[in-house]
């Protein structure tokens, strides 16, 4: 349901504002408007994005909201990031945009005209809905305290969409579809995005060379980040210094694991020491402004030098993932790849000795998760999506995925030899499925060990 109206949000330690301050802050302001030539970067593509939804519900009303903000503690928000749909259909990506709606009324038999609500630049007189003094004492939507909003003409002028004051919808949403509510809506807005357009391609091959830059950040800070008792806390953070220099942050939580914290896999506390001796596995991602995020992996030795059993199991895991790649291609089913990588582990695991023979799914307790996924504007992109055409489905040319199979050696498994134990090794990389089968976007990060040791000697020494 939106918040219309303002209603002031002021912490119990502010201070009350006076007569004659309030008289002094009412007048005096420059109109200071925003540049005649601003552009939202994707407002060219917007428009047919818009038209294919339309043609997907002809004579629906469908309501897609950018999302509310949610207390982190007390008084303090989590920072904002719009509802992927929403940024998709409008191109707007920023924090300004909590509580704004994006309407598609019917228009006609077959089409609908884009209605815009949004939350108008912060008056500096009071009007319907907009309390006179909230620029500078509203806390949560402020002009003083959390930014400029574009005024309604400056956003039709950045969007290319008709704009309304959201004051205008009332205390609650129109009728009509709403993702969060109708399967059907939700699942369309996520089909549509499967495959990615030229300019979504560029948004992520730009979030992949930001993210390759990050992980070079993170070798040249491995000394510092090995004396310290938080190493990995250390990579986090240097590599969410790129993220947030060269795009809105991170796509998702860094998993910067070290020794046995690598079989975690989702881990994220990241309050482990590194050891010389053991392997860093660092998944994560730049997001770009436009919110388009990399997913990227690597397995380091944080030597510099793989032993032989770090070895061993690295070229196993690239085996597989390389064979996963070899299965891209138009037409092949999408879970070929992972069914590929997956020969590749438990003939390898056989082999070992681990596994009796490689039939069967006993390779899953030592790998046990899918080898990749779609990526775009979230890095599980287009989850909403009916299987038939996802995870059923077949591959097509545009699509944007990973391929990132793994081994976790559990070190407390006892089905394993105790050199294995306690091993976690992911190689994952970005890729675009091409008319004769699939280019490697991350391309710039080496993935064999030879290399792998060169580029962090290269890094090391500063050359």
């Amino acid at each position: 349901m939106p918040d219309s109206t303002t209603r002031l949000r002021v912490g119990s330690h502010d201070l009350s504002v006076s007569t004659e301050l309030a008289r002094s802050m009412s007048g005096d302001w420059d109109p200071s408007p925003l540049p005649a030539d601003a552009r939202v970067p994707a407002r060219a593509v917007t428009p047919a994005r818009r038209a294919r939804l339309s043609a997907r519900f002809p004579g629906e009303r469908l309501v897609v909201p950018a999302g509310e903000l949610k207390v982190r503690s007390n008084d303090c928000d989590h920072r904002f990031r719009p509802y992927s749909a929403y940024a998709w259909l409008t191109g707007l990506t920023g924090e300004d945009q909590p509580g704004n709606v994006l309407v598609l009324e019917p228009s006609g038999a077959h089409d609908h005209e884009a209605v815009l609500y949004t939350r108008p630049r912060s008056p500096r007189t009071g009007r319907a809905g907009r309390p006179a003094d909230a620029f500078y004492r509203d806390r949560r939507h402020g002009e003083f305290w959390v930014g400029r909003r574009p005024d309604l003409t400056e956003a039709e002028r950045l969007t290319g969409i008709r704009c309304a004051d959201l004051a205008e919808l009332g205390e609650r949403l129109p009728p009509g579809r709403e993702p969060s509510t109708d399967p059907e809506l939700a699942s369309a807005l996520s089909e549509l995005r499967l495959i990615k357009d030229d300019w979504e391609t560029a948004q992520l091959q730009l979030a992949v060379d930001r993210t390759t830059a990050g992980f070079e950040d993170v070798v040249r800070a491995l000394p510092r980040a090995l004396a310290h008792p938080r190493g990995e806390r250390w990579i986090e953070g240097v590599f969410g210094l790129r993220a947030r220099a060269e795009g809105n942050g991170t796509g998702y939580e860094t998993i910067a694991a070290s020794g046995a914290h690598a079989c975690v896999l989702h881990w994220t506390r990241n309050d482990g020491a590194l050891d010389p001796a053991e392997l860093l596995l660092l998944d994560a991602g730049v997001e770009t402004d436009t919110l388009y995020t990399a997913d990227i992996t690597r397995t380091l030795p944080l030597s510099g030098r793989f032993t032989p059993l770090q070895r061993q199991v690295y070229e196993l895991v690239l085996a597989a993932q390389e064979a996963g790649i070899a299965a891209l291609r138009p037409g092949a089913r999408f879970r070929d790849f992972h069914a590929a990588a997956m020969r590749v582990i438990a003939e390898g695991l056989a082999e070992w000795g681990v596994l009796k023979d490689a039939e069967g799914d006993l390779h899953r307790r030592y790998t046990l998760c899918s080898s990749g996924h779609m990526l775009g504007l979230d890095v599980h992109d287009c989850a909403r999506a009916r299987a038939g055409a996802y995870l059923d489905g077949v591959l097509e040319e545009g699509q944007v995925l990973t391929v990132e199979p793994g081994l976790y050696l559990q070190p407390d498994d006892l089905t394993l030899p105790p050199e294995l134990r306690g091993i976690g090794v992911r190689i994952e990389d970005d890729l675009v499925v091409t008319a004769g089968g699939a280019r490697l976007m991350s391309s710039a990060l080496p993935r064999t060990p030879d290399a792998v040791e060169e580029w962090m000697g290269a890094l090391l020494e500063g050359r």
